[in-house]
């Protein structure tokens, strides 16, 4: 049985918003390796909604011409609704950025115990936060936030702070005035919301050394049947 209402839903983003841009500006993002955080280690894993639909895909190409020349080069990340994080694989995890195997199976049995079925999105226009401009992702059901709680470590998720769902279209490229980047925003035509049925959640990585690289799908937990399915070995 689904318990729906005894999760809390976030408010869906409205389209065109830029509230959630903190100060005058943009952040400005760079390309680079960042050692002082993945110390080294790799890959970095999350679970997400796996929304690279050609419908979404197309989309997201059109609002990154929108904003060209605000963006940065080389974003190539495939179109998803990040759930929630898992951080580095590690069999006797030390760093609070690290996790066992052991973590997944608790996850697995609580997704199984919700018994989500399958999760109904409707993908809307642009947003965006100080780094990042993104397609607003209505989570028309609730479910996302079920999954949420299911994927939480002792009643905390590992993506902390004001979740809103969204599906990135890239980074900013620098500090832009917010101003400028409203100009862009309030003459892009979104069209009618994308209605997206999504029946698995994917466990997926990155590599940390890459700023917006591509992403693997290591496993997918089919909904319906409740079954993890391997596609690659988790190191």
């Amino acid at each position: 049985m689904n318990r729906v209402a005894d999760v809390a839903r976030p408010d869906a983003p409205v389209d065109g918003d830029l509230s959630r841009i903190e100060g005058a500006h943009t952040v400005r993002n760079v390309c680079r390796d960042f050692p002082e955080w993945h110390l080294g280690r790799s890959p970095y894993v999350l679970w997400a909604l796996d929304v690279d639909f050609p419908e979404v895909r197309a989309r997201i190409r059109r609002a990154g011409d929108h904003l060209a020349g605000l963006l940065l080069d080389g974003y190539c990340r495939q179109p998803h609704v990040t759930l929630d994080l898992c951080g580095f694989p590690s069999v006797a995890p030390e760093q609070a950025d690290e996790f066992a195997h052991e973590l997944l199976d608790r996850q697995c049995s609580a997704l199984r115990t919700a018994s989500v079925p399958a999760v109904e999105i409707e993908v809307g226009g642009l947003a965006s936060f100080s780094s990042a401009p993104f397609l607003t992702v209505d989570d028309r059901h609730g479910h996302i936030a079920v999954l949420r709680h299911c994927l939480a470590i002792d009643g905390q998720n590992r993506l902390l702070g004001d979740y809103v769902p969204h599906v990135t279209v890239g980074l900013y490229a620098d500090a832009w005035p917010v101003e400028a980047i409203a100009a862009r925003f309030s003459n892009y035509a979104a069209g009618e919301r994308l209605c997206c049925r999504v029946e698995r959640i994917s466990l997926m990585s990155y590599l940390p050394s890459l700023v917006g690289g591509a992403l693997s799908c290591l496993a997918d937990y089919e909904l319906a049947t409740g079954q993890m399915r391997w596609h690659r070995t988790l190191r």
